[in-house]
């Protein structure tokens, strides 16, 4: 059975009760994990205080701020955690921003602050928070990450994030390929289009909603808790031959050809 009793879960990127992030907490915490979340601070604390009442059901032991664009609130959410269970097993990594202007219009016009910006939140913080995360999961443990379609195809309105997600399953392999030997998994998950925070800025995204809903051959898209139990899975014993590898949570919509 999927068991993650006495397991120390880092989770990223919850910004509402929408965020796919929160469906993924939902079910570690259902599945018996410790949990830690972490928020994106601001200068009001307005976000602080929408994330802590969220996940008060959920009880998590640790709840910290981390920007990961500021290396020292890096470095104090991973001592916070050596400091607290001593250990990580899990690290959940729901992390991606990119400018609304450099999503739409010609991919060829992206600036070069809005690409670099992009690609340092939403692939290199994979990179960061994994290498930060490796000397804590002194008892092996699992790695897993966010990403979409749009990083192997071109999906409209998604410009500069498909070359962000591609970056990113690129680093998902080269991270399971060094970490392998200390038992430490990395997978990504390649969820559905879902109505959340970071996909409203994507333009026409219930139509891409409605398209999955017509042609997936399950005739509908997915829900936060659906890819909420793939993360746990992957996270578990059930899993623990399977690494480097991006399963798709989406009603079966990557295999269809037209």
């Amino acid at each position: 059975m999927l068991d993650l009793t006495g397991k120390n879960a880092l989770v990223t990127g919850i910004a509402n009760n929408r965020s796919i992030a929160w469906g993924i907490a939902q079910q570690l915490h259902k599945a018996g994990a410790n949990l830690g979340i972490t928020y994106l601070p601001d200068e009001k604390g307005r976000m602080e205080k929408k994330v802590a009442e969220l996940v008060e059901p959920l009880n998590p032991s640790l709840f910290v701020s981390c920007d990961v664009q500021n290396e020292a609130q890096v470095q104090s959410t991973f001592d916070a955690i050596r400091d607290k269970w001593g250990k990580l097993d899990i690290l959940i990594h729901c992390l991606a921003f990119a400018n609304k202007e450099d999503l739409s219009g010609e991919f060829s016009s992206t600036s070069r602050s809005g690409f670099t910006q992009a690609l340092e939140i939403s692939t290199y913080s994979l990179i960061q928070l994994s290498g930060a995360a490796k000397p804590l999961m002194t008892q092996g443990g699992s790695i897993v990450t966010l990403t979409y379609l749009g990083g192997v195809r071109a999906i409209p309105n998604y410009n500069v994030m498909g070359v962000a997600k591609a970056g990113l399953e690129a680093s998902v392999r080269y991270l399971a390929a060094e970490l392998g030997s200390q038992n430490i998994r990395v997978n990504a998950i390649s969820a559905g289009p879902i109505r959340t925070l970071a996909s409203s800025a994507v333009g026409g995204i219930l139509d891409m909603i409605h398209h999955v809903e017509e042609v997936a051959p399950l005739r509908r898209t997915v829900t936060q808790m659906e890819v909420g139990n793939a993360a746990a899975f992957l996270c578990s014993d059930l899993a623990s031959g399977i690494t480097g590898q991006v399963l798709y949570v989406d009603a079966g919509y990557e295999i269809m050809g037209m």
